[in-house]
């Protein structure tokens, strides 16, 4: 198999794997919101929380360090260190376990009283004992998995997993009394099944039988001993700057129905914009580093034009969001969670501006200033739990929804700045201000669709017209460049006999008027 042929075989696996894992997985949450009640939800999307925290923890450096380094061992043809480097990198993974277990186990005994009160602590312990190591191995079996680029192993992983979750909570709500512990304890059931398949899967990859450990180098171990150290650090600062840590704080403050508000809103905010923009800047960061290898100036015109290209993306997918969020709360999880549309919309905008700026952080980490953005994430990790403490206590959900959003702009806007800083080139300022003049203009057109309609009516509706507003908008205010264009007729001339002339003329029109737009 070619190289091209191997590329593309393995982004076919990694896709299905993904939109399988976040298809099924998001269905999955809105039946168990649905089913818990804002209350409820808050309650365990608390409890799932810590659990994330642990596995976080857990594999600090260890799941990063197998992909890294069993892929560097294969491609020096060194096949036969790999067992010896995942026996290490597990041992340190046991000791990291042990570590999280006792704080785990002792933060639940003696903070029993403020956390999830209404659960019974010591079910809540035997679960994180379970849950914890089952995920945690599962993940790192995935990281060995990537590191042999077996794609494939990862999308048997969640084409058997996710849908065996979700039949799990539908008999759960359905035929159990689909309380908060027996939903739980299907997570712990699903981790299991995870942990299983994912073992299984390696058993043909790794060799059986490992060389000694002393014959890895010292070299070597010690470039995987600094590697998880920084990727340690990273994690531990970047998890509570990236995560729902807001539904802890409201938790924690008594308010488990104010955190099953915000967490549905954080959770179909943040799914929606990696579903869209969110897909494709996945690829910034190999594509940043390639750029730099031909010379600063061809990456930072690239990290221009990459920024407004996940800008076009997101922007229509916020028009929606801020117009019709009380409709798509209303449609996906009923009525209970009414006051979730607000939270949604200023999620969605954050996140999505978090996303969009993705070709700076990418810029940065291939640029070897991964420690630029260690000190970034740090700050707004401190600068997270500060807001937390202090607003939440105050003022509660919206004291919730205010410290993510300032966060996460504050995240946006320091990477930002220093990526121009170091590639030397602006993004198109006025070709962005175009992008947010089309798509605030498609919302406000579709604005008198929101609340008129069913819920539902008004989501596929206002769905359409926004995207049928925006995109020739978006081509009268030359927002595509004149190779995008070029690419869009290419398309649009692969569909036959059924392609459109009036579209065909369009875009012929858009092409002459912005090439004459970039002429001197």
């Amino acid at each position: 198999m070619n190289d091209r042929a191997r590329t593309l075989r393995n982004t076919f696996f990694s896709s299905v794997g993904v939109y399988t894992e976040y298809a099924l997985g998001m269905l999955t949450s809105i039946l168990i919101a649905r089913h818990l009640g804002p209350d409820g939800f808050g309650a365990y999307g608390a409890v799932i929380w810590l659990v994330g925290f642990g596995i976080a923890m857990t594999n600090s450096g260890t799941a990063s360090a197998a992909i890294k380094f069993v892929a560097e061992l294969r491609g020096a043809g060194r096949d036969t260190d790999v067992p010896s480097l995942l026996a290490y990198l597990r041992r340190a993974q046991r000791r990291f376990l042990g570590f999280v277990l006792l704080a785990g186990v002792a933060s639940l005994h003696f903070g029993r009283a403020h956390f999830a009160p209404e659960l019974d602590h010591w079910r809540l312990i035997a679960f994180l004992v379970i849950a914890v190591p089952l995920r945690a191995g599962y993940m790192f079996n995935i990281g060995v998995a990537k590191g042999y680029e077996d794609f494939k192993a990862t999308a048997t992983v969640a084409l058997v997993a996710a849908p065996a979750n979700l039949l799990l909570v539908l008999a759960a709500t359905f035929w159990l009394d689909g309380s908060e512990e027996v939903l739980l304890g299907v997570f712990a059931v699903t981790s299991a099944i995870l942990y299983c398949i994912s073992r299984r899967q390696l058993a043909t990859l790794v060799p059986s039988s490992p060389v000694p450990a002393h014959a890895l180098t010292g070299t070597l171990m010690a470039r995987v001993r600094r590697h998880m150290l920084y990727s340690a650090m990273t994690v531990t600062v970047g998890f509570f700057a990236a995560s729902e840590v807001e539904v802890m704080f409201l938790n924690l403050n008594g308010q488990p129905d104010a955190a099953g508000v915000f967490k549905v809103a954080y959770q179909l905010a943040t799914g929606a914009a990696q579903l869209v923009p969110g897909v494709f800047a996945a690829l910034m960061l190999p594509m940043m580093a390639n750029a730099l290898s031909q010379g600063r100036e061809v990456a930072g015109r690239r990290f221009a034009s990459a920024t407004a290209y996940l800008l076009m993306l997101a922007a229509p997918l916020v028009a929606f969001g801020v117009v019709f969020s009380s409709d798509v709360i209303a449609t996906l999880y009923g009525a209970r969670y009414t006051d979730a549309g607000w939270p949604f919309a200023v999620c969605l905008v954050a996140f999505s501006l978090a996303v969009a700026t993705q070709g700076a952080s990418s810029l940065l980490i291939s640029a070897d200033r991964q420690r630029t953005v260690l000190i970034v994430v740090a700050a707004c990790a401190a600068l997270k739990l500060v807001l937390g403490a202090t607003l939440v206590s105050r003022l509660g959900l919206q004291g919730a929804v205010a410290t993510y959003a300032t966060v996460t702009v504050v995240d946006a806007a320091a990477l930002m700045w220093m990526a121009i800083r170091s590639g030397g080139a602006s993004p198109e300022w006025s070709r962005l201000a175009r992008i947010v003049l089309a798509a605030t203009l498609a919302g406000a057109i579709a604005w008198p669709l929101a609340g008129r309609l069913e819920p539902w009516a008004a989501v596929l509706a206002g769905g359409v017209t926004v995207l049928a507003i925006y995109l020739p908008l978006s081509l009268l205010l030359c927002c595509w460049s004149s190779g995008d264009i070029e690419h869009m007729q290419h398309l649009h001339a692969r569909l036959g006999a059924i392609r459109s002339r009036p579209g065909e003329r369009v875009l012929a029109w858009a092409l002459t008027r912005t090439e004459r737009r970039s002429q001197p």
